[in-house]
């Protein structure tokens, strides 16, 4: 397809919410759905297989089991991990009650038993259970609300109760959940101990606690905590004037209802936002339904990725400002998608409207999928959407909240795909298999066959147990223009609604329904306010979002130009990366030109070259290899490197939110604060010194090098350094280059002669001020001419 769409905007998210009213529906949960496809089938059994054994294996390396013991035993050291590390144990086992829930596993259960034994031994007989504060700091428990997590950690304890208990039929660890949320009720409240906790959770989950047991005290603890929110509680903990606090980050800048926007931390918000839909599904709070209808609009239309994640920043692991959608920088947190799919799915249930099934769909097949290996092993916690190479995923992470949260999502990801009302059931998302739901009174059951998302046909079977009348909405995708649906065979032209294609008639056994969906790839372009994708497009076939992968394209992606004209097919592959549709396509390579020291050279003609694009879910599978997701629709601006271009990068120390490869990626940085560019940090490192460094294949003759610092005063702890100096090896000895001069600067290049040398490695040596970390945008190096 040659057409151009911009994404969500204008096509994905279309409609107006001013008209928006509750349009209650409940969800069928994935209990009632027996998933048999060709694309979430395999998924979920490697989830149940391998991201089960490997969760629980990894929770033992990590402490998590030991932590369980030094609080039984009342021990008062040895803590292990972070502070919130009990929220990922109870993670790992909700997910695995989902899986217990649709397949028993008597070896799993009895382990999973075992650990809610020393969970329960654990707690407190008043009710309280973190193991941190048990170990560390047993007299200091709801003291800092704000940073500890002792909410947070009681509400995923609250969601894996109810879980094992509706799994399993075993009560232990529900009982335990609700002694700790007993002892909440006790200590918060109206008339009793101010308090909130700095990252929401326990919202949705006490909702979820009310739902299960009847108990209203939970409803109710929960709406006191979102109605009391943004009172600036945590200026008053701190000791901090409310004038000189802002509390963005942990949403306690205002008070609920008055948010205008999606902000602060991604997960926070979006669970925040997730608690409040339950909250708003349960009263008319007309005020509530606005706020979450206004902050929605400027979630999907200025601040939502193409995959379906949210948060572009790695400083404050969220949102910054308006259009911010980086590439190689977007932080795109594997929870945050998964959020983002909680609180869509809850912003469905709630107005009936498809679009949010739109954005909630778009982050299950991309940026929810990408956090996590085909072999259910490793892991994303940042999802960039541009790579040079240096990303890989890990087999888990200090701060783990993203393994056990894919794992608890994919587990249940049947529960996302149909709905019911009075008279109606919702066809939500289109996956293979059955299932069976209430309507009414009566129970209907249905056959699903498909090979979405690779192709948009979509056969259903209705068998209901009498005739009965119903409305059957099938969801059409706001990027589908063209589709169409039979009943028996016979062409039905059915009114479309809130985006749901509705059939209204008496169902009988037998009735099949079917759909076609027409879709074929399409180059998606962004907002012009995006800067980071002017002059770009990505490509898009149904819900997949595709990136090119050095693995299948023989060629340097940055010199890569993919034209309107060049005609883009779908081709299924059941040989690559365990079964995918791959997106193929003619795309132009211009040659690469030295302008360190040229003023005019020749345009030269563009090689044509064939490209391969993958599904975004799918990168990162094979060998580490660059990778892409937006492409030039035109040739742009070219990237001024010199001899570092073909270096290969090592740095001295990186975490996971510094992009070494950005040093010689001849992006140009705009100022020292250019937080678009890949950044090269050694933050949290400290008054230390640091070293980046060039290696080539054979010696190079160099006479100098630029290098642009980075510096985030206002944002971050990063400054320009102390000192620095450049050193060269020969003949395996490390010396520093002579008649340089190492001057320092904001804002502007670096540049520095010294007298030349052949090598074949170079070393940038950073000397860091004390108490702040320091950082590199771009290291150039300067050819002898």
């Amino acid at each position: 397809m040659l057409s151009l769409h911009l994404p969500f905007l204008v096509a994905v998210f279309a409609g107006v919410d001013a008209v928006d009213k509750p349009i209650p529906a409940t969800a069928v949960p994935f209990t009632d759905v027996t998933v048999r496809d060709g694309f979430w089938a395999p998924r979920i059994e490697t989830n149940r297989k391998a991201t089960v054994e490997h969760s629980l294996a990894m929770l033992e390396r990590a402490g998590n089991y030991r932590n369980l013991t030094l609080a039984i035993d009342g021990k008062h050291e040895g803590y292990e991990g972070l502070l919130f590390t009990d929220s990922d144990l109870y993670k790992v086992i909700e997910g695995i009650a989902y899986t217990l829930a649709t397949r028993r596993d008597p070896n799993v259960e009895a382990r999973v038993d075992e650990i809610i034994d020393a969970i329960a031994g654990a707690q407190r007989p008043n009710g309280y259970i973190n193991t941190y504060y048990q170990v560390n700091a047993p007299d200091k428990v709801f003291t800092n609300l704000r940073d500890m997590h002792e909410l947070y950690c009681g509400g995923h304890l609250i969601e894996a109760g109810v879980a094992y208990y509706e799994a399993t039929g075993k009560r232990k660890l529900l009982d335990v959940a609700i002694r700790f949320a007993d002892l909440l009720y006790q200590t918060f409240g109206p008339n009793k101990r101010e308090g909130y906790c700095g990252h929401p959770e326990i919202e949705l989950a006490l909702f979820r606690l009310w739902r299960a047991t009847g108990n209203d005290r939970y409803r109710d603890l929960s709406k006191h905590f979102l109605d009391t929110r943004g009172s600036k509680f945590f200026a008053r903990e701190h000791g901090v004037s409310a004038d000189a606090y802002d509390g963005t980050y942990w949403l306690d800048d205002c008070p609920l209802r008055e948010h205008r926007e999606i902000k602060g931390h991604a997960v926070r918000a979006a669970y925040l936002l997730s608690g409040a839909a339950d909250l708003a599904a349960t009263a008319d709070d007309e005020p509530l339904q606005q706020m979450l209808l206004r902050v929605w609009r400027n979630t999907v239309e200025r601040r939502i990725f193409i995959t379906g994640g949210i948060g572009p920043s790695a400083h404050n692991e969220g949102f910054t400002v308006d259009y911010d959608l980086p590439n190689e920088t977007a932080y795109q947190e594997t929870c945050a998608s998964i959020a983002l799919v909680l609180w869509a799915h809850r912003m469905n249930l709630l107005f009936g409207d498809a679009k949010y099934v739109d954005a909630m769909e778009q982050a299950l097949y991309n940026g929810v999928l990408s956090g996590v290996s085909l072999d259910g092993k490793s892991f994303f916690y940042v999802n960039p959407l541009a790579s040079s190479g240096s990303h890989r995923r890990s087999d888990w992470f200090q701060c783990a909240c993203c393994p056990p949260n894919v794992l608890r999502t994919l587990a249940s990801v049947g529960g996302y795909a149909y709905s019911t009302g009075p008279d109606r059931l919702n066809v939500n998302l289109y996956i293979g298999g059955s299932a069976k739901a209430k309507v009414g009174s009566e129970e209907i059951r249905f056959d699903v066959k498909t090979d979405y998302p690779w192709n948009g046909e979509v056969q259903l079977k209705v068998e209901p147990k009498v005739a009965s009348r119903f409305k059957l909405n099938l969801r059409i995708p706001s990027w589908c223009e063209r589709w169409t649906v039979s009943v028996n065979g016979v062409i039905e032209k059915p009114p479309l609604r809130l985006g749901y294609a509705e059939i209204e008639r008496e169902w009988k056994a037998g009735d099949t329904v079917s759909l076609h969906l027409q879709f074929e790839p399409e180059r998606v372009v962004a907002h012009p306010a995006v800067q980071s994708n002017r002059g770009l497009a990505a490509i898009r076939c149904g819900p997949i979002v595709y990136c090119v992968e050095g693995n299948d394209n023989d060629f340097d992606l940055k010199s890569l130009v993919l034209p309107p004209q060049s005609a883009l097919k779908q081709n299924y592959r059941a040989d690559l990366l365990g079964g995918v549709a791959v997106v193929e396509g003619e795309g132009w390579l211009y040659p690469t030109k030295n302008w360190l020291t040229n003023l005019y050279l020749p345009l030269g003609e563009p090689r044509r070259v064939m490209v391969r694009a993958i599904p975004y879910a799918a990168w990162a599978n094979r060998e580490p290899s660059p990778m892409a997701v937006w492409l030039p629709l035109a040739r742009l601006s070219e990237r001024v490197q010199g001899l570092e271009a073909d270096a290969k990068v090592t740095v001295s120390f990186a975490n996971s939110n510094s992009f070494p490869r950005g040093v010689n990626d001849g992006a140009e940085p705009t100022s020292s604060a250019d937080s678009r560019s890949a950044i090269c940090h050694f933050w949290p490192h400290k008054g230390t010194e640091e070293w980046i460094q060039y290696d080539w294949s054979d010696p190079r003759r160099l006479l100098g090098v630029a290098v642009y610092w980075f510096d985030d005063t206002g944002t971050g702890e990063c400054r320009v350094p102390e000192s620095w100096t450049v050193e060269y090896l020969e003949s395996g000895t490390w010396r520093e280059v002579e008649g340089a001069r190492f001057d320092i600067r904001k804002d502007g290049w670096c540049e520095t002669n010294f007298r030349p040398v052949e090598t074949t490695s170079l070393r940038l040596k950073v000397k860091m001020k004390s108490e702040w970390a320091a950082g590199v945008l771009e290291w150039r190096v300067l050819p002898e001419r």
